[in-house]
């Protein structure tokens, strides 16, 4: 059974960092592209960034120099390091599994994890 577990989440000041962490389970986490998702509250989820397989990251116009995606083979966890953070960043955060990213469908997705940025 594939399980993918976040944390991290957390208030924060505008300006201010997270990191969030997702570890996966179940799995064979090396050959799995991993995602961050996120869903603020009225508005459908969003993706904020993927790491493929070999590591290649791509960013969401709302992340590019603000956050940075990377994984840990060896701990199974992806991580998502969030700085400069804005009220508008305020979402839940949920990790994802792809089979490949081509089908834009995750197979798999974790609880999710309350990220609020106050002003």
């Amino acid at each position: 059974q594939v399980q993918l577990v976040e944390s991290g989440g957390g208030l924060v000041q505008a300006g201010g960092s997270l990191r969030l962490s997702c570890v996966i389970s179940g799995t064979i986490f090396s050959i799995i592209p991993m995602a961050w998702h996120r869903q603020a509250p009225g508005k459908q989820r969003e993706l904020v960034a993927t790491i493929s397989r070999d590591s290649t990251t791509n960013y969401a116009d709302s992340a590019k120099g603000r956050f940075t995606i990377r994984r840990d083979n060896a701990k199974n966890t992806v991580y998502l390091q969030m700085n400069n953070l804005k009220p508008e960043d305020t979402a839940v955060y949920y990790c994802a599994a792809y089979a490949t990213f081509s089908t834009g469908r995750p197979l798999y997705w974790g609880q999710g994890t309350q990220v609020t940025v106050s002003s």
